[in-house]
């Protein structure tokens, strides 16, 4: 570890890696193949939000959409790293929300484009505060919730994963060095739906982090 405060990565760290699809019936929701190996797309640093400030909807969409994860906060980096090693690469974890401009991603998609418009912009990765390793024992078992103006939306655990939090870390490794400080959001559960303006949104991970955030359109 370096001197830098691992509890305050979205201040410094320098990428969020994001893995689509990995959870079956959210695949099946939105009519994508299962895939048999991990989807990845990027967000930059910019797009990090914090409680107490809005979540904004975009110029560009009419459509945006809310996505619960856990997030997997690094603490030490390397490349080729191997399953069996990839938990120590790990300092600890985030709640986290994959806002999706989706009507954006799926002309993107239509016309095999990349998806950067519908998920990488500002304020599209709203996190917690950093959660320690050790208040997690086992996060290929824990649940995911979500709610949109107090109603449940979303309500999974990591154990539908189709790609393990190991398998991940290995994969990703391979093609992209990991850096302390990075976020690895490990997809999403089933019932994602559009929030509008002044929606109050409410997620959590069991009884160990909960945010809300309020969604604001963006001025112009």
């Amino acid at each position: 570890m370096t001197a830098r405060n691992i509890s305050r990565f979205w201040e410094w760290g320098r990428k969020i890696i994001c893995v689509g699809r990995n959870y079956a019936d959210h695949a099946k929701e939105l009519k994508n193949a299962i895939p048999t190996e991990p989807v990845l797309f990027l967000k930059p640093p910019s797009a990090y939000v914090k409680e107490g400030s809005p979540i904004l909807v975009p110029l560009y969409t009419s459509s945006l959409h809310h996505e619960v994860e856990l997030g997997v906060v690094i603490g030490k980096g390397g490349n080729a790293i191997s399953q069996t090693s990839a938990m120590e690469h790990v300092a600890g974890y985030a709640l986290c929300l994959d806002m999706t401009a989706r009507e954006i991603q799926d002309e993107c998609k239509s016309k095999g484009l990349p998806w950067t418009l519908a998920k990488a912009f500002n304020t599209s990765c709203p996190v917690s505060d950093f959660i320690p390793k050790e208040r997690i024992p086992d996060p290929s078992n824990v649940k995911l919730w979500l709610k949109v103006n107090d109603q449940l939306k979303q309500s999974g655990s990591t154990s539908q994963m189709i790609f393990s939090i190991p398998y991940l870390i290995s994969y990703i490794s391979d093609f992209i060095t990991l850096e302390e400080g990075d976020l690895i959001m490990t997809g999403t559960p089933k019932g994602v739906s559009a929030v509008q303006e002044n929606d109050e949104l409410q997620a959590g991970i069991e009884d160990i982090a909960i945010i809300n955030f309020r969604v604001q359109r963006q001025e112009r």
